[in-house]
């Protein structure tokens, strides 16, 4: 994901020097999980070897990408127009607010009303991406014809809902700083922050006014069959994409109005709120167009790639092979550990790293379902309980903080892989094609035994959310912070 340019232009001597010391620091580079257990490289007894691996840059798509969301889970919204390496983001939400109950008239009263104002209400979570460009946001109503029920999870990165376009329920004009989104905001009986407040036109109200318990307030179905949900998207400028929980106590549809008091004594203002309930529906679209951009160029290609792209869901993945390792003489493997840096550029400030990255094997023995397995011994899991690892911080999957060449404080991964390799060495275990990804659920064989009839599929998360989070690395040929394995081992 990141990359700085001045380094092309690096004298020659100081380029020099610096790969003198990267391969000075070979020997003495931090293992640091579970450091006080390898042995202390000597050259005598115990020795350091790096071996070069090959990296293949690709995306995800439909055909190999199942990533569903559920209604509680964090959704995105916005635009994300120039990220210089991945190109464009586009997240939009459809979902339903509902009364609470049916079979009573929501609102105080239905005749002499005078709407005041309809807004629609998310409660906001954060940003990814440029909190200074402003963004339009447009509020639609899905088409009757959408298949949308609550209890349904939809792929993230299909848009399978139609919505009329020329007949936005927004006012028009009403854009967003995504900074501000988390400032205070003071309303008719709603003071609070972390608010996106959407104004909607008042026709949209009177519908919801003129419906009574005879339709759309007798029952949820009836509701549904008047009004399917919300459709919110951004339009035009944009470079960020924001985070909301429909679950949150501030998402709601607040409806102002005023009625006459008893006796002539005035007008009431109040609002009725539409709320997120356990009969709502809810879906996330995150569309990327890599169109034009360095991940375009590298996914796909046939040799091995100088840089590794990596984005969340829905995102991208490279292929990482380790040809050296076929042929290798049997030794005893104290740590074997695949070591991937980020290569920094300025954008990274903006468009920040993945939480967490995880690394799986391709598996094409595997007879039914993805070929993906984990990696053989060196992801365990407390049996008979199938669901979350146990050891993944010790596999590696969060990174360590250090310092590149430039000064940049830069990501490093370690993937530990000591027992696969051992066994690799051993002709226990074929060597196979390695993935490196940023998931947010993953699906993954186990190896419950030696036989692929005593595995099981395991299903788990890793990232907190979808769509934010994206890295760039050096590849195997990286001309100075190249992805390779070190080992240290004895020999027997």
């Amino acid at each position: 994901m990141k990359k700085n340019y001045i380094r092309l232009f690096v004298p020659a001597l100081i380029f020099s020097l610096f790969l003198f010391a990267i391969g000075c620091r070979k020997i003495n580079e931090a293992t640091d999980v579970g450091a006080d257990l390898i042995p202390a490289v000597d050259n005598i007894h115990t020795f350091d070897t790096t071996i070069t691996v090959e990296a293949y840059n690709d995306t995800f798509g439909l055909a190999n990408d199942s990533q569903y969301l559920g209604r509680s889970e964090e959704m995105f919204l916005g635009k994300i127009n120039n990220d210089p390496f991945f190109g464009k983001t586009d997240a939009q939400m459809f979902f339903e607010l509902k009364p609470t109950v049916y079979g009573a008239y929501p609102f105080a009263r239905k005749d002499s009303v005078k709407l005041d104002s309809v807004v629609l209400i998310l409660n906001y979570l954060e940003t990814y991406g440029d909190t200074n460009t402003a963004q339009t946001l447009k509020v639609y109503e899905l088409d009757q014809t959408n298949n949308f029920t609550s209890d349904s999870a939809y792929l993230i990165r299909k848009q399978n809902f139609t919505f009329n376009t020329a007949a936005p329920l927004s006012l028009p004009g009403q854009t967003f700083l995504p900074r501000n989104l988390n400032d205070s905001v003071k309303a008719f009986r709603d003071t609070t922050v972390n608010q996106l407040r959407i104004k909607l036109d008042t026709a949209f109200a009177r519908r919801l006014f003129n419906y009574d318990t005879t339709n759309a307030y007798k029952t949820d179905s009836i509701f549904r069959s008047l009004f399917k949900g919300f459709a919110v998207r951004s339009e035009g400028s944009g470079n960020a994409i924001m985070g909301f929980s429909l679950a949150g106590i501030n998402t709601k549809l607040a409806i102002y109005y005023n009625y006459p008091k008893p006796a002539g004594a005035g007008r009431d203002t109040t609002v009725n709120y539409f709320f997120f309930t356990t009969l709502s529906a809810a879906a996330n679209y995150v569309g990327r167009d890599y169109t034009g951009t360095p991940v375009a160029s590298a996914a796909g290609v046939a040799t091995p790639a100088p840089f590794v792209y990596l984005q969340n869901s829905p995102g991208t993945f490279a292929t990482i092979k380790i040809p050296a390792l076929t042929g290798m003489s049997n030794r005893l493997i104290h740590r074997a550990e695949l070591i991937a840096e980020q290569i920094y550029d300025i954008s990274d400030s903006t468009f920040f790293s993945p939480e967490l990255l995880y690394m799986d094997a391709y598996d094409p023995a595997i007879s039914t379902g993805k070929k993906f397995r984990s990696i053989p011994f060196d992801i365990l899991y407390s049996l008979p309980d199938f669901g979350q690892p146990t050891n993944l911080p010790t596999f590696g999957v969060a990174p360590l903080y250090t310092i590149d060449g430039f000064g940049n404080k830069i990501r490093t991964w370690h993937f530990n892989i000591s027992r696969y390799v051992q066994n690799v060495l051993t002709s226990k275990r074929p060597l196979y094609d390695l993935r490196l990804y940023s998931p947010f659920f993953m699906t993954n064989r186990y190896e419950n035994g030696t036989a692929e009839a005593t595995s099981f599929s395991s299903i788990f998360g890793l990232n907190s959310s979808i769509a934010k989070g994206r890295i760039r690395l050096g590849g195997g040929n990286h001309p100075t912070q190249k992805m390779r394995l070190r080992i240290i081992y004895s020999k027997l």
